[in-house]
């Protein structure tokens, strides 16, 4: 099992690398990469699916009776996550927009 900080550490890890394909899907989405961007975000997904894994697994521990120590490293962690998360949902809408925006013949490369 790993430590409080060990799992921050890997929830933050995890939220940067899932926050990074996701806009690096947006740059590829403007540029009229559709399935470059799809597959980004699909390695953005297993990268915050893995961190919220970690996550749950600490509040799984919690509720079994092993109480996690609250501190700023794992306050910072969560956050990390969190809006790595919005920014992949935002994402999605973007390279939607897009994709609609490069059928629609809007988008000149």
């Amino acid at each position: 099992m790993l430590s409080m900080e060990e799992n921050a550490f890997a929830i933050i890890l995890k939220g940067g690398n899932g926050k990074s394909f996701a806009m690096e899907a947006i740059r590829e989405a403007k540029n009229g990469n559709i399935d470059k961007a799809h597959a980004l975000m699909n390695k953005a997904s297993a990268e915050l699916v893995a961190a919220h894994h970690l996550q749950s697994d600490m509040i799984r521990n919690e509720v079994n009776g092993t109480p996690q120590p609250i501190s700023l490293l794992l306050i910072h962690a969560q956050d990390h996550l969190m809006n790595a998360l919005t920014v992949k949902d935002m994402a999605g809408e973007m390279i939607d927009m897009y994709d609609k925006m490069n059928q629609g013949g809007l988008l000149r490369g």
